[in-house]
């Protein structure tokens, strides 16, 4: 049996931060593995001819109901490249990182996609002692050291 390729992939992610430094965290699980459930910030793939800020844009609307102005998003301040199984397929995903400052909110979940409702299942403002008394894995691993460099934490 040969192992299924791996699907390539653009992706914005947004690093939701309120006034008071903490960050927008989702929690769900992959549906071929919804015991093992994870945090990750706001943010998914491009559509067709989307550039990375129109997509950070339109996942930050759908994910949370906040309604941005393209030029709030500004230009990325970090790229990477993470591979991960997501419902029995496998990813590569180059992704770019958009910081976004705003008062806190409260989360509008009416956006999201039927994959995202059947695997979400919470949302929570993250301050910098949540990252570390989390016995739940967040993705990337290396967040709270990414959002000390942008003097987040």
């Amino acid at each position: 049996m040969s192992e299924s390729p791996v699907i390539e992939r653009r992706a914005a992610r947004v690093l939701v931060v309120d006034t008071a430094g903490r960050v927008l965290m989702l929690r769900g699980a992959d549906p071929a593995d919804p015991a093992r459930p994870y945090w990750f910030t706001v943010g998914g793939g491009l559509e067709p001819g989307e550039s990375v800020a129109e997509a950070a844009v339109r996942e930050l609307a759908e994910e949370t109901g906040l309604r941005l102005p393209i030029g709030e998003v500004g230009e990325p301040v970090w790229n990477d490249v993470t591979e991960f199984p997501f419902d029995g397929r496998r990813y590569r995903q180059e992704q770019s990182w958009f910081l976004v400052r705003v008062p806190s909110f409260e989360i509008d979940r009416s956006g999201f996609d039927e994959i995202e409702r059947a695997t979400v299942t919470e949302v929570a403002w993250w301050s910098s002692h949540d990252f570390v008394a989390s016995s739940e894995p967040f993705y990337p691993p290396d967040l709270p050291m990414l959002l000390g460099r942008l003097g987040v934490m």
